[in-house]
C-alpha cells in the first residue's frame, strides 16, 4: 500500500505502521501504572494518534513515535508535581513558550481578543505553577530576519550555484520531516539554513535565558504551546539537543487543543482568570504589546522575505504583497514586475498535495519560483490539527473563520523594528554578522 503523503510507489513502513497508527498513547505507555499519583494527574490520558501527524507515517520511527506520544499533559503535571516535594535537586523552573498563532484559538473559543487570550493564558497558567511563560513572536523575528538574509544570497549566486534557486522555507517541521526522509538529496540542498521559531526558542530559553538565570539547561523544564502535533516531533530532532547537560532545547510539545482540555477539566474559563503580561527573555522586563508578523495564517515568511528582497535588490518598497490564486486556495503565487520583466516570483504551497505538486516540478526542472513558503498545513497554522477540529477529527471551519478574524485584528511589526532582537544579536551572538549567526552556505 502506498502513504498518503508517500512520493514513493511502495512504502515500506506502512503495514508494521498501520497497527500503531490506530494506537493511542495511554496503550503504549507502559509506565503509567508506575508513575506517581497526585491531583495532576487525575487529567485523561492524551489520545495522540499518528495519523494526527502531518508528516508522512514513513517518516517516523517506532521509537519516534512512542517520545511523541509521551508529550501530553502528564509531563506538565509531573514536573509540577515535583516542584512541591521537598526534595529540591528534582525541582525544575517550568518555562512555557506559546506559539502566536495559537493565541487566536484560545480567543475564539472564550470571545476574547486575541491580546486578552494572551494574557489570561499567562495568568492560568502560571496559577498551575509555571514559572515563566514567553511569547515565541522573538523567535520568528530571529528566523524571518535569517531567513531573508539567506535569500538574497542566494539569488546573487543562483548563476554560481547549482541549489540556490528555488529555496524552500525551514519553518514547517512537517515539511521538513518530510523532506529530509523522504525527498533527500533532491530537495534538502534548497531548504534554507535558517532554524525555525520553535528551534530558536528552544536555544533561547535553555542558552541565553539559562545564562542569565544562572542555571544549568537541565533544571529548566521548556514547553511549547503550539497548533500542530508536529512540532512534537520536531523536539525530538538530534540537533536540538544539548549533550553536555543531556538536556533537549524543548523537552514537551502541548497542542492549544490540550491546554483546552486542561481548562476543560479543571472547569476553568479563560473570562475568569486575571490578565498577566508575558515575561520577556530580560530578566524583570515585561512584554509590552503583543504583536504579529506580515501573513494571514502563518508567521509571513513570504511576504516579509518578498518585500526585503524587491528592497535589496531591485531597490523597490512593497507595501502591498498581491496574491494570485492558482490550482486553489492553498497554491497561491506573487510577482514583482521591473521594466516589464518578472524579476521575483514567490509561491506559497500549503498542504501535501500542492507540497508534491511543486516538488514533482523541481524534479521536471520546471520550477520557475524563486521562494516557495511551504507549510503542511492545508489553510496554514492557524488550521493546525492540534486547535482547528471537531471532535469527530474533522476542520472546524466556522472556528477558523474566527481565529482569521481575531488573528487580523494583532498589529504587525517588521522584525527589523525588534530592540529586543538587535540586543540577543549583540549579546547572544555576537553580532548579526557573526559565524555563529550566518555561516556560509
Amino acid at each position: 500500500m502506498k502513504c498518503e503523503n508517500c512520493t514513493k510507489k511502495e512504502c515500506s513502513n506502512k503495514q508494521r505502521n498501520e497497527d500503531r497508527q490506530n494506537t493511542p498513547a495511554d496503550v503504549l505507555n507502559s509506565n503509567d501504572e508506575n508513575e506517581e499519583k497526585s491531583e495532576f494527574h487525575k487529567l485523561a490520558n492524551a489520545k495522540i494518534f499518528l495519523s494526527d501527524c502531518l508528516a508522512c507515517d514513513n517518516c517516523i520511527t517506532s521509537d519516534e513515535a512512542v517520545r511523541v506520544f509521551q508529550q501530553n499533559q502528564k509531563e506538565l503535571f509531573h514536573v509540577l508535581n515535583l516542584n512541591k516535594k521537598c526534595d529540591t535537586s528534582k525541582h525544575k523552573v517550568l518555562a512555557v513558550s506559546i506559539c502566536p498563532q495559537s493565541l487566536p484559538y484560545f480567543a475564539a473559543k472564550f470571545s476574547l481578543t486575541v491580546t486578552e487570550a494572551a494574557q489570561r493564558l499567562c495568568g492560568f497558567l502560571k496559577s498551575l505553577g509555571v514559572h515563566y511563560v514567553f511569547d515565541t513572536t522573538i523567535a520568528a523575528d530571529f528566523s524571518i530576519l535569517e531567513s531573508q538574509k539567506e535569500f538574497v544570497q542566494r539569488y546573487r549566486h543562483q548563476n554560481q550555484e547549482e541549489h540556490a534557486i528555488p529555496m524552500f522555507a525551514s519553518a514547517c517541521p512537517g515539511w521538513i520531516q518530510y523532506a529530509e526522509r523522504v525527498l533527500s538529496s533532491l530537495v534538502t540542498p534548497h531548504i534554507c539554513t535558517a532554524k525555525s521559531p520553535q528551534q530558536i526558542m528552544g536555544s533561547l530559553v535553555k542558552g541565553y535565558f539559562a545564562r542569565q538565570q544562572n542555571l544549568s539547561p537541565d533544571k529548566i523544564f521548556h514547553i511549547i504551546v503550539a497548533p500542530c502535533y508536529d512540532k512534537k516531533l520536531e523536539a525530538l530532532r538530534e540537533d536540538f539537543h544539548t549533550p553536555l547537560y543531556n538536556s533537549q532545547d524543548v523537552d514537551c510539545v502541548l497542542t492549544s487543543g490540550e491546554v483546552f482540555q486542561i481548562m476543560e477539566q479543571s472547569k476553568v474559563s479563560l473570562r475568569e482568570i486575571a490578565e498577566v503580561a508575558f515575561d520577556t527573555l530580560f530578566d524583570g522586563v515585561k512584554e509590552a504589546e503583543l504583536i504579529r508578523h506580515d501573513g494571514r495564517k502563518s508567521d509571513g515568511y513570504l511576504e516579509h522575505i518578498f518585500k526585503y528582497a524587491a528592497k535589496e535588490l531591485f531597490d523597490t518598497e512593497v507595501k502591498d504583497v498581491v496574491y494570485k490564486a492558482l490550482k486553489n486556495k492553498d497554491f497561491q503565487e506573487v510577482t514583482l514586475e521591473k521594466d516589464g520583466e518578472t524579476v521575483l516570483r514567490f509561491a506559497a504551497a500549503y498542504g501535501f498535495r500542492n507540497i508534491q505538486n511543486m516538488v514533482l516540478k523541481l524534479k521536471k526542472g520546471k520550477c520557475s519560483y524563486h521562494f516557495i513558503e511551504v507549510l503542511a498545513c492545508p489553510g496554514g497554522c492557524l488550521n493546525g490539527k492540534g486547535q482547528a477540529q471537531t471532535e469527530d477529527g474533522k476542520p472546524d471551519k466556522a472556528l477558523l473563520r474566527q481565529m482569521e478574524d481575531v488573528y487580523a485584528t494583532v498589529p504587525v511589526r517588521l522584525p527589523e523594528t525588534n530592540r529586543q532582537v538587535q540586543k540577543l544579536y549583540q549579546e547572544w551572538l555576537d553580532g548579526m554578522d557573526s559565524m555563529k549567526v550566518h555561516p556560509p552556505l
